[in-house]
């Protein structure tokens, strides 16, 4: 294609490079450069390997069933040189669900499948390792857990040890407010994110358990300087780091936001803080908790271009035989599959915190109390447009959990049911002595 063929309905904004530009030139700005201009060909619509169809509005259809394809394959063997990701299994297991899940596909059809790979990485200390033998740690717990709920099913919820996972995250808890990501490693804001999500989707008393070390340096819950401990660790720039004094990143100030919102509502835990994920939680404190059957409409407008991202993820991020990538030059893989598929559905929806929550009992009730509305033509705003075909829609996914909305709430329904089953009897203090281990 010639340039003369650009589709007419690209705006100048994604045919050119930034009006504005910085004049100090360092290896940053260059790669900064580099890829914007091997960003701009598929921006246009001309790049060789783009066959079309483009919509109205200049924008590639979405690849759906290569995606689903490239997902389905990715749930199957690996060659031996992928040995070194033999840590990675529930992640790659969870961002392959996921994947799924936003296409729209069945996917309790791997109940079984997982059930059977997640039952010997569970520790019978707590907690599941990234395969059979290996420690427990909060990333694979997360996603071991994650994915279970997805599959859903009693079978799926009664494999996790519930008592064994309170103690284990009893003994990640630190004496300054955060979490280690498994004993003896390192502390930051993903294990606090991982410790609020395991918390609050298994329903587990904020107690913490008598023998945890915080108890020592006088905490009591699981909660107990968290919020001071996420607020140290915005750095100067208004971003969040790892841990206090370390640079600010975008996938750490998810991890503190959505940390934030599990302990309650987004307008009274988020006072001051900021990738894609982030926006939903931001404008959710902005606009303050919702109706749960008419939510009002605000006139803060997007705090991010619902636009610029859709055209980006799908012109530059497809992957020419199926999944996503992160830009123009890289090979698609699992997890930028799984989390390039998330941001286009958060540019799909309006996600909002309700003042009804799905579950009926425990302290995370909040987290259970978002809804979505699918974003159409009619709420286009100046110049931000829903540039997106129909067809091209994608599931909603719960903004905190990054699952399904019913999957997070079938999971945590099911333990309030298995609560009142036993007469509600268990309570914080005798959790640990009541609760049977699964």
């Amino acid at each position: 294609m010639s340039e003369t063929q650009v589709h007419p309905a690209v705006p100048a904004l994604f045919k050119e490079l930034p009006i504005i530009q910085d004049a100090l030139t360092t290896e940053t700005t260059n790669l900064q450069e580099e890829t914007v201009n091997k960003c701009l060909p598929f921006l246009k619509g001309i790049h060789s390997s783009q066959k079309g169809p483009f919509n109205q509005f200049g924008v590639p259809a979405l690849n759906r069933d290569d995606h689903i394809a490239y997902l389905y394959d990715s749930l199957e063997d690996y060659p031996g040189s992928f040995v070194a990701l033999d840590a990675s299994r529930p992640w790659m297991v969870y961002w392959a669900l996921a994947g799924l899940a936003l296409l729209g596909e069945d996917i309790s059809q791997f109940r079984e499948r997982v059930i059977t790979s997640f039952r010997p990485m569970q520790n019978p200390t707590g907690g599941f390792g990234g395969g059979h033998g290996q420690l427990s740690h909060c990333a694979p717990t997360y996603a071991a857990v994650l994915s279970l709920a997805m599959v859903g099913g009693e079978e799926a919820f009664q494999l996790i040890d519930r008592k064994a996972m309170w103690r284990w995250l009893g003994r990640l808890k630190q004496p300054d407010g955060g979490f280690r990501v498994s004993e003896g490693g390192e502390e930051d804001v993903r294990g606090a994110y991982c410790a609020m999500v395991l918390l609050s989707l298994l329903d587990l008393p904020l107690t913490l358990p008598p023998d945890a070390e915080a108890r020592k340096h006088g905490f009591e819950t699981f909660t107990s300087g968290l919020s001071d401990y996420l607020s140290r660790c915005q750095t100067f720039e208004g971003g969040i780091s790892g841990n206090p004094g370390s640079e600010a990143h975008g996938a750490y100030a998810f991890c503190a936001l959505a940390c934030l919102c599990i302990l309650g509502e987004p307008e009274a835990t988020i006072s001051s803080f900021w990738v894609g994920g982030c926006w939903p939680l931001i404008q959710s404190a902005i606009n303050g908790t919702q109706p749960a059957t008419a939510p009002k409409q605000t006139s803060t407008g997007n705090l991010y271009s619902r636009e610029g991202l859709t055209r980006y993820i799908l012109a530059c991020c497809q992957g020419k035989h199926g999944g996503l990538r992160d830009k123009p030059g890289k090979h698609p893989d699992s997890y930028h599959t799984c989390y390039t598929l998330t941001g286009l559905s958060t540019t799909q929806y309006h996600h909002y915190h309700t003042d009804a929550s799905a579950s009926s009992r425990g302290d995370f009730s909040s987290a259970f109390s978002w809804k979505s509305l699918p974003v159409t033509s009619s709420d286009n705003q100046g110049s931000d447009l829903s540039v997106f075909d129909e067809k091209d829609r994608l599931a909603a996914l719960h903004p905190l959990y990054v699952i399904p909305h019913q999957a997070a709430e079938n999971m945590r329904i099911w333990i309030d049911v298995e609560y009142f089953r036993g007469g509600g009897q268990f309570t914080q203090e005798t959790f640990s002595d009541h609760l049977p281990s699964r």
